[in-house]
């Protein structure tokens, strides 16, 4: 499949696959550690406890993250490439139906008939295969599978995010350990929304009211539980 090198116009759709991987890492990381942190303190643990317990989930987490990103995202390069064969395999066995296919869809997109059969020939002629994964498949080079990349991003962000309640852990007194994390924590998500909408070229206001009442959520139910076991212990 052809990788479009002429096209140097810049769009912000390009960024999708390493934004999305990158969002989600930071905002897994600033959640889950904030998250533990609070539940933990809560229970009455020890400072040296807390930071154990951080550092545990900051090191399991990314490595999870990075895990669950690359199977899923291999998962998805799986599917594209058994389609990308069975059109290869089609396109050998049976170029004419394809063109035939591949003029209908210019069809249904609004060209008439001879227009639409013409530019299926000459795309046909140019990269047959590039011609049905984009338009048939759906598939491009914006949107293509990179599991690799997708893995690093998340690793590197969610460490990055899951390091900034830690180091608030350490600055915090002990008496003011949970509405320091908490606070610091929603404030953390509210600039990764405002940066990521920005990245994104979207309005700021939505994505950070979405990212901070979810983020309290989490904080919230964790900070009692933790008393609750706390109690209990």
């Amino acid at each position: 499949m052809s990788r479009l090198r002429t096209h140097t116009e810049s769009h912000l759709v390009a960024r999708i696959g390493w934004m999305r991987a990158a969002v989600l890492g930071a905002n897994d990381g600033i959640v889950s550690t904030a998250s533990l942190i609070v539940g933990v303190a809560a229970a009455h643990a020890a400072k040296g406890d807390i930071l154990v317990a951080g550092v545990a989930g900051l090191v399991a987490g990314a490595m999870s993250m990075a895990a669950g990103e690359y199977v899923s995202v291999s998962s998805q390069s799986d599917t594209e490439n058994a389609d990308l064969d069975r059109e290869r395999k089609e396109l050998a066995t049976d170029p004419e139906f394809e063109v035939h296919e591949l003029a209908g869809i210019y069809v249904g997109r609004g060209l008439d008939p001879a227009l639409a059969r013409q530019v299926a020939e000459q795309l046909t002629a140019r990269d047959a295969l590039g011609a049905h994964a984009r338009d048939e498949l759906g598939i491009s080079e914006i949107t293509l599978a990179r599991p690799v990349q997708a893995a690093l991003t998340s690793a590197a962000t969610f460490a990055v995010g899951a390091v900034l309640p830690l180091l608030i852990v350490l600055i915090a007194p002990g008496e003011a350990l949970i509405p320091a994390v908490s606070v610091a924590a929603l404030v953390f998500l509210a600039i990764l929304g405002a940066v990521g909408a920005r990245a994104g070229g979207a309005a700021a206001v939505k994505p950070v009211v979405r990212v901070v009442f979810w983020g309290a959520v989490a904080l919230a139910i964790t900070a009692g539980i933790g008393a609750i076991f706390g109690t209990v212990a």
